[in-house]
């Protein structure tokens, strides 16, 4: 069931499904919310302490049309064990709290993690640094091999429909391939970030909700929601991306659908319209990277406990968290 047939069934309108998020929201989780800084933005006249870095340097084979590569284009370079140990340890030393390793995808949508393990591992011997991954498409081996290596938790995008992922994605049967990277991930006891782009299908609203469907039956303790981001000599330029209302249905379903599930509003998402961020506070959402100002008031005119971190909005809260807002 897709979310228009579900909330239309229960003769639901706007206001009264974002009412509902919220105050389900505010039930499970308490009147809180976590405001994030991710080490690769510039934010109220400071970086953030969490950095992304590419293990692939610029380079991916898949080429999905609404990237083709160029979100690598300004992450820090590590394309050998040696170079990834060593920023990892520069990072430390001037203070990060902790690093997403990611990179352009293979063509069967995994990442090279096989020469780069021992490598992790040594940055976890030598550093206090928490450690993320974009993990793509993995199997139980490395999944395995992951987690020994001492990784703290694996990102992964879910899409709900397997004629958008070959479409965009260039990739065959998505969902029976994402669904066994999450079990792999669960068997381990690694913990799994899903995230899903709203309008990855050109702007156009189709596969969310069937993602929220797919990650149901499993025990996902962080979901993050994204926003498709027209890029700049992609196929996708100049497509207009999904209104606020249709994020925030999506958020909405998410929470009524895995009630104690911590839903955020990532990092990626067009910064013009502040009507996501907004919207995404009155469903109840548990935090939003890169806040804009509009969101921070809203929160405030909530009463809301709010706290202010230098993570990606994957981490948990209290990693290292700075208790306050920004001015």
């Amino acid at each position: 069931m897709n979310s228009n047939s579900y909330f239309q069934s229960a003769g639901l309108d706007l206001e009264t499904i974002i009412d509902r998020a919220r105050e389900l929201s505010w039930k499970n989780f308490g009147k809180r919310i976590t405001f994030y800084h991710p080490g690769m933005f510039y934010y109220e006249g400071e970086w953030g302490r969490y950095s992304a870095i590419s293990i692939t340097g610029k380079r991916c084979i898949l080429q999905c049309d609404h990237c083709k590569g160029k979100i690598l284009d300004q992450m820090p370079v590590a394309t050998t064990p040696q170079e990834l140990v060593a920023l990892c340890c520069e990072f430390d030393k001037r203070g990060d709290f902790g690093c997403l390793i990611t990179g352009g995808s293979l063509a069967n949508g995994s990442l090279p993690w096989k020469e780069f393990i021992p490598a992790i591992k040594e940055v976890k011997s030598k550093t206090r640094l928490f450690l993320s991954i974009h993990s793509g498409i993995i199997e139980r081996k490395t999944a395995w091999a992951l987690k020994e290596a001492g990784i703290d938790q694996a990102l992964i995008d879910v899409i709900g429909d397997d004629e958008i992922a070959k479409k965009v994605c260039h990739i065959d049967s998505f969902i029976d391939k994402v669904t066994k990277s999450i079990e792999a991930f669960e068997y381990v006891s690694l913990p799994v970030i899903p995230h899903i782009v709203v309008g990855i299908d050109y702007g156009n609203i189709r596969g969310e909700y069937k993602a929220i469907d797919i990650l149901k039956p499993f025990s996902i303790s962080r979901l993050v929601i994204v926003v498709l981001m027209p890029l700049v000599a992609t196929p996708m330029e100049g497509v207009e991306p999904p209104k606020a209302e249709d994020v925030s249905r999506i958020i909405a379903y998410g929470r009524i659908n895995m009630p104690f599930t911590h839903i955020s509003l990532g990092c990626a998402r067009p910064r013009g319209d502040r009507h996501i961020d907004v919207l995404a506070v009155d469903c109840g959402v548990n935090s939003i990277a890169i806040p804009s100002q509009e969101a921070i008031k809203r929160a405030r005119g909530y009463g809301l406990s709010a706290f202010f971190q230098k993570t990606c909005c994957s981490v948990p809260e209290g990693k290292d968290t700075c208790n306050y807002l920004p001015k």
